[in-house]
């Protein structure tokens, strides 16, 4: 595309916006995929990237940072992730928890992530909120250190360990990225260790050590500001010179050069891994970076051998059910890349024979080569990837900065999908006898105990000292350099201009003679449709028999297995043709059809979605493989402690006998008993359209969409009742149930009863709603205040009302770290009956009220989104306003009737409290809490003689 180039140095306006300079315009372009924007840089060096889109009435900012962990040195891993959780704990004129309070109560959503090669911090909120978010951006940039404490460094400190210890210490298979890591790059090799580094590391430096990694890194000049959404660009010129433009430059970051990675010969790693069920095997090979001229060949590569029905390790491992699953993948980074292939066999099977089948795989796909179809389906892919990733502002201003970050131009979106869809048969068998074939790799094997062998003796042990081999950062002579900002004061909080109007979205309606009711909007934004077909009825229709629970879920599996003219396969294989999606699945009390394509592939997404709807191909091979991934799949969760918590919870809350306290899935012993005639007879049976309800959102009129949809108006289904179900709390006092899960590294914990509200918004749901707000509903609601921030023993806890069209839990809910587990439990008790008891504060009404009413702005921009909005109309019979109706009821609640909700919902002398962790070193304290304790198995079975009363 031609760009439109503007003098690098001519200032714009020396009166308006004498310190900022004029980059470049890109516009739209007809027949392009191109995301307008216009550059600017500031005299400090930061890069502000503008893109105006009034479409909806929200503003999106993102500054990315050109630092991750690969600046990081040995023994010290972990900065840039620390510093991610650092930025929000408040600057000089941000007071401590203010950062996430600000965001939330202006209506906005917030998040910060790192990776090896950057770390960016956002913010999606109502456009009058612009001038507060930079504001908050800027002071942390230019005003974080002088409010880094000891005390906020220690704890987050532990709230970064126990982030390690949730999702990699307690996580099945969580530690195998970090031995591959280690296996794969030479050590000190800025890759060879995680983002989130080395507990040891963060053990052995201080608040010193973190500050000077700020100074270097996180200058103006290192990081681009991009601002997107419902704005002026001329206002937000002045406003990032008003608050960014004193920040001075940091120092000069010059771009990392690191030698390509190699090894000399395979090498075998392994480690056991308590939590899982299915043995893991690894094979990676090092690559290339992002951006390399192989990097799209080596995506295709992987697509072919491991995506798919028709893909390599499919048929080999999962067709065969030699494993439940099997596939490819290809992450790039700046510096290098790695292609993976993994399987998870199932159990019972030796690692070497896998070892021996994965090389088998390569030299078949050098006999077979490539295929015209294989490079089809991928660019159809590649293309439709990159569309529905531009469904949101926040997902454009993504792009934009990432492609500024990496490439030094923003406007690379085209010329990144170019590079795919100019990938060519001979590229892929290429690149794969230039990084593939013949070549070593190292293979891994995760091992559920040690009586599992791995694929062969570990021949290779990462080194873990001596003297580092890479560059190090000089990070002598650096001092803070506090901004002047003249006359402006910045302790002064932006004032938000007026709310936006909020465009909901218009709706038309349809309801055919056969029952089923038809809802949707349009929206062209991007060239895509989604559907969602609902047939009300899913697990709650399990009742019926539920010694075969699961079959609700185990029949919409079976819907994804072609039909009666196309195999599974082959079904699949025309999706991807064309880049569209069609897929069954079932929950609670539904199962939903759900489609999604480019607008140009839309009569054939459609004819293919008819096929599987009328004509399943219910194959018993398909069936067998299907109950068995499924029953094996059951079995796995029994050694995830997340898992077993959330199982045994629903146990208790619904009762035994209850078709809820069992999984959606079903046990081990009822899918057993399914058989093929079970899914046909209930596909007969409950796939029908009386109960059907179908949403149509995307770039196409209700004109246009209903003739294609014919055949769902003319499909016929039998009347469908719904089992009667009971829902009633028997919890006579709060007890604590207790599951042993030896060594864990976390205790999950669930807290909670069943309530007798259903789905109601603009009744008792709604009310509740805003009373646990803050209890438990926002990242600075008291619960998370309390775990996460003040004490640090979680990376997260909340609470919250689950209902629908049954009355469903009250559930507070944490990983925290083993040692705190009787602490945990304690402080949430305290917490709840302390807000209980007490009631909310008129500070926290205030922020509830200001935070919920600014939030509708955000409510309606994807695709996604307004699916979601039209499925709650249709399916409980909503006026097409009532989210006035719950403005009205937020704007006139009062402390007062919050309180009595408080008092009459949070039932604390009836709750289920499950701890799932290591019984040995935890029973004692949980003995001191004074409750009834009851130990259970994971089944949630008690063990027996194990109940006893516990003295104070």
């Amino acid at each position: 595309m031609k760009k439109i180039l503007f003098v690098l140095f001519a200032f714009i306006s020396t009166t308006a916006f004498s310190q900022t300079k004029l980059i470049e315009k890109v516009p739209q372009v007809e027949g392009k995929i191109v995301i307008p924007y216009e550059k600017y840089e500031l005299d400090n060096g930061l890069t502000l990237i503008i893109h105006e889109d009034h479409s909806d009435p929200v503003v999106h900012v993102d500054v990315t940072y050109h630092v991750g962990s690969a600046r990081e040195e040995l023994n010290k891993s972990g900065f840039a992730h620390f510093f991610e959780h650092m930025m929000f704990q408040g600057s000089e004129n941000v007071a401590d928890e203010e950062h996430f309070k600000l965001v939330t109560e202006s209506g906005g959503r917030l998040n910060g992530t790192t990776n090896r090669d950057r770390t960016n911090y956002f913010e999606t909120v109502p456009s009058n909120q612009l001038d507060r978010m930079l504001w908050l951006e800027a002071d942390r940039m230019g005003f974080l250190l002088p409010a880094v404490t000891q005390e906020k460094f220690e704890v987050q400190r532990a709230t970064v360990k126990n982030e390690k210890g949730q999702n990699y210490n307690n996580r099945p298979y969580g530690l195998f990225r970090e031995v591959n890591a280690a296996s794969l790059y030479p050590y000190g090799h800025p890759y060879s260790w995680l983002t989130i580094g080395k507990l040891e590391d963060l053990d052995r430096v201080d608040v010193t050590d973190l500050k000077k990694f700020f100074l270097r890194w996180y200058g103006p000049n290192n990081a681009t500001l991009t601002v997107g959404g419902d704005v002026d660009p001329e206002e937000v010129i002045k406003k990032v010179e008003k608050y960014f433009g004193s920040i001075p430059s940091g120092p000069e970051v010059d771009p990392m050069a690191l030698k390509p990675v190699t090894i000399d010969e395979d090498r075998y790693v392994s480690y056991v891994d308590s939590n899982i069920r299915f043995p893991l095997l690894l094979f990676t090979y090092p690559t290339v970076p992002r951006f390399h001229e192989d990097e799209a060949a080596l995506d295709c590569l992987s697509e072919i051998l491991g995506a798919g029905k028709s893909s390599y390790f499919y048929k080999k491992f999962v067709l065969t059910q030699k494993a439940i699953q099997a596939s490819t993948f290809h992450p790039t980074s700046e510096l290098a890349g790695e292609f993976t292939m993994f399987t998870l066999p199932f159990p019972g099977q030796k690692l070497a024979d896998f070892e021996n089948e994965v090389r088998e795989i390569l030299k078949d796909f050098e006999e077979n080569g490539v295929t015209d179809a294989d490079i089809e389906k991928f660019k159809a892919n590649y293309e439709s990837n990159t569309i529905n990733g531009l469904a949101s502002v926040s997902g454009k201003v993504s792009q934009l900065a990432s492609y500024e970050t990496f490439r030094n131009d923003p406007n690379y979106i085209q010329k990144d999908l170019d590079r795919y869809l100019a990938v060519t048969k001979e590229d892929v068998i290429r690149v794969f006898n230039k990084y593939i074939k013949g070549k070593p790799a190292v293979i891994q094997s995760v091992l559920p105990n040690d009586q599992v062998e791995p694929a062969a003796p570990d021949n290779y042990e990462p080194k873990t000292e001596g003297e580092n081999p890479f560059p190090t950062t000089d990070y002598s002579g650096l001092s803070y350099n506090r901004p002047d900002d003249g006359k402006y004061d910045r302790s002064k909080k932006p004032v938000p201009g007026q709310s936006p109007l909020v465009k909901v979205p218009t709706i038309w309606n349809e309801k055919w003679s056969n029952g089923m009711k038809i809802i949707g909007t349009e929206s062209n934004e991007i060239p895509t449709v989604a559907i969602q077909l609902t047939l009300n009825g899913g697990h709650q229709l399990d009742a019926n028999d539920p010694t075969k629970s699961g079959l609700a879920s185990l029949t919409a599996s079976m819907m994804n297995e072609g039909t009666t003219s196309l195999s599974s396969e082959e079904f699949q294989e025309e999706l991807r043709k064309i880049g569209s999606s069609v897929s069954f699945y079932a929950g609670q009390n539904s199962t939903v059809l759900s489609i999604n394509t480019l607008v140009k592939n839309l009569d054939r997404t459609l004819e293919l979605a008819e096929d599987a709807l009328m004509n399943p191909r219910f194959d018993s091979a398909d069936f067998a493989r299907n109950q068995k991934q499924t029953i094996e799949g059951i079995k796995s969760n029994e050694t995830d402690p997340s898992s077993i918590a959330s199982f045994v919870y629903d146990k208790l809350i619904y009762g035994d006998n209850h078709i809820f306290s069992v999984p959606s899935s079903g046990l081990a012993e009822t899918v057993e008993n399914i058989t093929l005639d079970d899914v046909k007879s209930f596909y007969k049976k409950y796939y029908s359209p009386k109960v059907g309800e179908l949403v149509v959102v995307g770039d196409v009129s209700k004109e246009d969409i209903l003739p294609k949809l014919s055949f769902l108006k003319s499909w016929t289904g039998p009347d469908v009742k719904m089992p009667s179900l009971t829902f009633e709390a028997d919890t006579d006092k709060t007890k604590i149930y207790l599951v042993d899960k030896k060594d864990a590294a976390q205790s999950q914990i669930r807290i909670g009863y069943l309530t007798d509200m259903t789905y109601d918004p603009t009744g008792e749901t709604y009310k509740a709603y805003l009373m646990n707000y803050n209890l438990g509903g926002a990242f600075n609601s008291r619960i998370n205040l309390k775990l996460r921030e003040e004490k640090g023993w979680t990376y997260g806890a909340r609470s919250y009302f689950e209902t629908g069209e049954n009355p469903g839990p009250f559930t507070a809910s944490a990983g925290v770290k083993a040692d705190a587990t009787d602490s945990s439990v304690y402080e949430f008790m305290t917490v709840i009956t302390d807000y209980r008891e007490n009631g909310v504060t008129p500070a926290e009404v205030d922020f509830m009220k200001k935070s919920i009413g600014q939030q509708d702005a955000l409510n309606y921009e994807t695709p996604r989104q307004k699916a979601g909005f039209l499925r709650r109309i249709v399916h409980y019979d909503l006026d097409e306003d009532y989210v006035k109706e719950q403005m009205k009821i937020l704007n006139k609640i009062t402390k007062k009737e919050l309180d009595q909700i408080a008092k009459d919902r949070l039932k604390t002398d009836q709750m289920v409290i499950v701890v799932v962790g290591d019984e040995a070193s935890n029973i004692e304290g949980l003995r001191k809490l004074g409750y009834e304790i009851v130990k259970l198995n994971a089944k949630g079975e008690p063990v027996e003689g194990e109940s006893m009363e516990s003295g104070k």
